[in-house]
């Protein structure tokens, strides 16, 4: 059994992550789960929330918007629509991610449900950037 992850982290435009690790913690679709070296190999989907990893004692973040994770005993892969590193986030256009959001549940009675759906999206993904931007390089 090895002592350390491969863990990568793709998405559409790029290789957003790929270094040995710790431990990964993930949003599942179901709830967080962790991930150890030697972990039992299995698929799940992800939900808007953050990642989060341990290397050398050091935490690393990232806001993710869904996708898919495979689990191998040695190696994760993340397939994400999005992921951002806590540095990488522009605080001030998650923010107005965030009050456009919440303008449009405040009007609830003018939104389509498609439109308030897309909304509530909106304002997890904003509030998960901010929740990362947040975040240091230390727990």
């Amino acid at each position: 059994m090895a002592d350390k992850l491969l863990f990568e982290i793709v998405t559409p435009e790029r290789l957003a992550f790929s270094e040995e690790v710790d431990e990964v913690t993930l949003p599942g679709s179901v709830g967080e789960f962790g991930i150890l070296p030697g972990h039992v190999p299995f698929l799940s989907t992800l939900q808007i929330g953050v990642i989060s990893t341990r290397q050398k004692g050091r935490g690393l973040y990232y806001a993710v918007s869904g996708g898919f994770v495979e689990v191998h005993e040695d190696h994760v892969i993340v397939l994400a629509e999005t992921a951002e590193r806590s540095d990488e986030i522009d605080v001030t256009r998650a923010q107005a991610s965030r009050d456009r959001a919440e303008k449009i549940l405040r009007e609830t009675q003018d939104a389509s449900e498609s439109r308030f759906k897309r909304a509530e999206l909106r304002l997890k993904r904003a509030l998960t950037r901010e929740e990362v931007s947040s975040m240091t390089g230390n727990r």
